[in-house]
């Protein structure tokens, strides 16, 4: 898929990963919607200026299934389509499974999978009608090999891979491809409040001995999203952490 003139709708798109990640389709000559639970300010449309391209904000709750439609509707609107897709929006809530409450798991299932649900649910007919389309859904390593204190998160991102693989499936005769990333450790908000004893003990199981970037993602999102012979795979950019 070529990227110029194409619409790409990014969830939680405000900061971190996913801001990279709309910065980098826009470099690319793409339209971008901008997304968040809150308002998207002027400073951050702002950002976007340079690029040539539309910028929609979106805000609403990928997690309900009314307000997921309601945004891809906006964004069809607005754009004329949806032909990317990127299931970003994730939070983590992390404690022990002793400690863990209903709440606690229910919450992060909500956003991180059932979210990622109700979007590409709302994009997949026009994609299908189209028969064009790219949906990438945000895993993690963690997905991939686990993590103490964190199984909620690791079921949610285990549950997109799975996701990703059978909806790849429907739909790949239509030409609509849907694949997964799970970065490693990268730097942004989420870690940012790691202890440095939890940094240190991760770096030292990282074989290239360095974190990675919101760019690397963006990187890899972008290159997922140009392939049009590529679909239900699980791209690690983990520094070669789950190797």
């Amino acid at each position: 898929m070529q990227l110029t003139n194409k619409n790409v709708f990014v969830t939680g798109s405000s900061r971190g990963i996913g801001l990279a990640i709309a910065h980098k389709f826009a470099q690319l000559g793409a339209n971008v919607v901008l997304n968040s639970r809150g308002a998207i300010s002027e400073e951050l449309l702002a950002e976007f200026s340079n690029y040539g391209v539309k910028v929609v904000p979106i805000s609403g709750d990928v997690s309900d299934f009314a307000d997921a439609k309601r945004m891809v509707d906006q964004a069809i609107a607005e754009l004329g389509s949806v032909d990317v897709l990127v299931n970003n929006a994730g939070i983590t809530q992390d404690t022990l499974m002793l400690k863990m409450t209903e709440e606690d798991f229910e919450k992060v299932i909500k956003i991180n999978l059932t979210g990622a649900f109700n979007m590409t649910q709302a994009v997949l007919k026009q994609m299908i009608k189209a028969r064009e389309g790219a949906i990438i859904n945000m895993s993690s390593v963690v997905g991939l090999m686990g993590n103490i204190g964190q199984a909620n998160y690791a079921a949610s991102k285990a549950g997109l891979i799975g996701f990703t693989k059978s909806v790849a499936r429907e739909v790949a005769n239509r030409n609509v491809r849907v694949n997964a990333l799970a970065p490693g450790m990268i730097e942004s908000d989420m870690t940012a409040v790691l202890s440095d004893k939890v940094k240190e003990a991760t770096l030292a199981q990282i074989p290239m001995k360095h974190f990675g970037q919101a760019e690397h993602i963006a990187d890899a999102t972008v290159f997922l999203a140009g392939q049009d012979y590529l679909t239900g795979q699980v791209l690690a950019v983990d520094g070669g952490l789950s190797m």
